[in-house]
C-alpha cells in the first residue's frame, strides 16, 4: 500500500507569515531537494548526516527563489519513516507557491491530505490510533483536549488495547491448539485464569466505553445554554463571561432572534455559551423561530443557565418563574439547572433574600437546580458563576491522567468488542465447546485490532486521513 512517490505540502498554515515550511517525504526526498538547493558552503545536500539543517538558496538555473534553512531525516528515523526534507523559507505565499512548484516540476507530487502520516501509520512510525491523535492535537483548543490528545498520540490508549489483546490472543492460541486435540478430550487454557481474564477485559472496556461520555465534551467543549424571559440581560451576561461585546444589547425586548454561540475556557475546560432568544408567548415570526430554536439548544446542551431579572420580581411575577423552572426541569430531568439572579445591585438585601427564598429548592439533595445571584452589567458574581459550571465536569480521570475515549470510531469498536467478550463470558459459565467460542474470541480481537490498526482497509483509512489537512 505505501506509495514510493515523492511527496510535498506546505507543512504550515496557509498566507502571508515570517517563514514557511514546505515538506517533502520519499525515497527520492533529499536528491530532488538536492537538484534545487545550494549550500552557501558548497555542501552536498546528498552526503550530509541525518537531524542537520543548513543555509544556502533555492535556485533554478540562474534564478534564486529564497534563501532558505534545510533540514534533513533520513530514513527511519523520521516522522514518515523515509527520507524527509523540510525547508524553511521566507513567508511570502509567492515564495512558497514558487518553490512547491518548482519542486513538482523535478518530479515530487502533491501531498494529499493527512499522507504524511499515513506513511507514518504504514511505516510502523504511529498505530492507528496514535495518528488520529494527531489531528486531534492540531486541533485542540484548551488544556483538556490537549491534554487528551497527548495522552493518546504518546500511545496510553494503545498500549492499554495492545496488552489486553495480547493476553487474549495467548489464550485464543490455546484454544485453538484444544480444537487439534479435540478427539483427545484436553483442555490447554486453564479455564479459572481464562474466566479471570474475561472478567478483567470486560471492566476495562466498560471503563472506557464509559470514558466516552466526557471526553467527547471535553474534546468539543461544553455547551451551556442561556435561557430566560426576553430583556433580563441573556446577552449582557454572555459579554461578560466572554469579557468582550459579542451580542446585540438592547433595552428592546426580543432582541436577540437568533442564537449566539461562542467558547470560554475556564480551569482548561472548554465550555460553548449559546446565547437564546427569550422564551415568551409571541406573534412575531422570526421570534417565535427563535423561541422554537431556543428549546432545541437546551436538548443539546449539558448545563443550562436561567436567568432571571431580580429586578422585575414581585409576588405576583414569582409563581411564573416558579413555572419556568419546572417546565425545563420536567422537560429535562436529568440536565443540571443553574438559576441565575441577575441584577441584584438595583436590590435591597431584604427583597433578594426573600427571593432567594422563594425560589430555593425544598429538596436539595435530589434536584440538581443551584442559585446563584450576578450583576451581569456591573460582572459581579461571575467568578463564582464560572465555578459552579466547572463543577458539573467530571474531571477525576483527567486529573489522575486515565485513558479517556474521545474518537467515535475507537467508541463503536469498544462497544463491539464489549459484545463478543460478553458472548465468551457467556460461553463459559455454560460450559459451551471450545470451536463456538473461539469464533467470538477471534470477532473480539478483530475489534480490538480494528482499533490501532492491526486490522485495516483502504476505505477506513480513507476516511480517517480525509479529515486531516495537507501538509500533516
Amino acid at each position: 500500500m505505501i506509495n514510493q512517490e515523492t511527496i510535498v505540502a506546505l507543512a504550515t498554515p496557509s498566507g502571508a507569515g515570517a517563514i514557511a515550511i514546505i515538506r517533502l517525504s520519499g525515497n527520492e526526498a533529499i536528491s530532488v531537494a538536492s537538484k534545487v538547493f545550494q549550500s552557501v558552503s558548497g555542501k552536498d545536500l546528498s552526503k550530509q548526516k541525518s537531524h542537520t539543517i543548513h543555509l544556502g538558496h533555492i535556485v533554478e538555473n540562474t534564478k534564486i527563489y529564497d534563501q532558505v534553512l534545510v533540514s534533513v531525516f533520513k530514513n527511519p528515523n523520521s516522522y514518515t519513516g523515509e527520507d524527509v526534507v523540510e525547508i524553511s523559507c521566507h513567508g511570502s505565499t509567492f515564495i512558497q507557491q514558487q518553490i512547491i512548484q518548482l519542486l513538482l516540476r523535478k518530479g515530487c507530487k502533491m501531498a494529499q491530505a493527512g499522507e504524511f502520516t499515513l506513511r507514518a501509520f504504514l511505516n510502523g512510525k504511529l498505530d492507528l490510533s496514535q495518528a488520529e491523535a494527531v489531528a486531534d492535537l492540531i486541533s485542540s483548543d484548551n488544556e483538556a483536549s490537549h491534554q487528551i490528545a497527548m495522552q493518546q498520540m504518546r500511545g496510553g490508549f494503545s498500549n492499554e488495547i495492545a496488552q489486553l489483546r495480547q493476553e487474549l490472543l495467548n489464550f485464543a492460541s490455546l484454544i485453538e491448539l484444544e480444537l487439534d486435540f479435540a478427539e483427545e478430550d484436553v483442555e490447554f487454557a486453564d479455564r479459572t485464569q481464562f474466566k479471570e481474564l474475561v472478567t478483567r477485559i470486560e471492566f476495562v472496556l466498560k471503563r472506557l466505553i464509559d470514558s466516552f461520555a466526557i471526553g467527547n465534551v471535553l474534546k468539543n467543549g461544553i455547551p451551556v445554554a442561556i435561557v430566560g424571559e426576553p430583556n433580563v440581560g441573556k446577552s449582557t451576561l454572555l459579554n461578560a463571561l466572554l469579557n468582550e461585546e459579542r451580542a446585540i444589547v438592547s433595552d428592546i425586548a426580543g432582541t436577540t432572534r437568533d442564537t449566539i454561540e461562542d467558547e470560554l475556557v475556564i480551569d482548561g475546560i472548554g465550555f460553548r455559551f449559546i446565547d437564546t432568544a427569550g422564551i415568551r408567548e409571541t406573534k412575531d415570526v422570526v421570534e417565535s423561530i427563535g423561541i422554537k430554536k431556543t428549546f432545541e439548544k437546551i436538548e443539546q446542551a449539558q448545563v443550562v443557565l436561567l436567568l432571571v431579572d431580580s429586578s422585575q420580581l414581585s409576588a405576583n411575577s414569582l409563581p411564573n418563574v416558579k413555572i419556568e423552572i419546572e417546565k425545563i426541569k420536567n422537560k429535562f430531568p436529568i440536565k443540571p439547572l443553574v438559576i441565575v439572579l441577575n441584577k441584584v445591585d438595583v436590590l435591597d438585601k431584604d427583597s433578594l433574600n426573600n427571593y432567594l427564598n422563594q425560589l430555593s429548592t425544598s429538596n436539595p439533595t435530589t434536584d440538581n437546580r443551584q442559585l446563584i445571584t450576578i450583576s451581569a452589567k456591573q460582572k459581579t458574581g461571575i467568578d463564582k458563576l464560572k465555578n459552579t459550571l466547572l463543577s458539573f465536569v467530571n474531571t477525576g480521570a483527567l486529573r489522575n491522567n486515565e485513558t479517556i475515549i474521545t474518537n467515535s470510531r475507537h467508541y463503536d469498536s469498544l462497544l463491539k468488542a464489549l459484545e463478543e467478550i460478553q458472548k465468551v463470558q457467556f460461553g463459559l459459565s455454560s460450559n459451551l465447546s471450545s470451536d463456538l467460542m473461539a469464533i467470538d474470541i477471534k470477532q473480539a480481537l478483530y475489534y480490538f485490532g480494528e482499533i490501532t490498526g492491526e486490522v485495516t482497509n483502504d476505505e477506513l483509512l480513507g476516511n480517517i486521513f480525509a479529515n486531516f489537512c495537507i501538509g500533516k
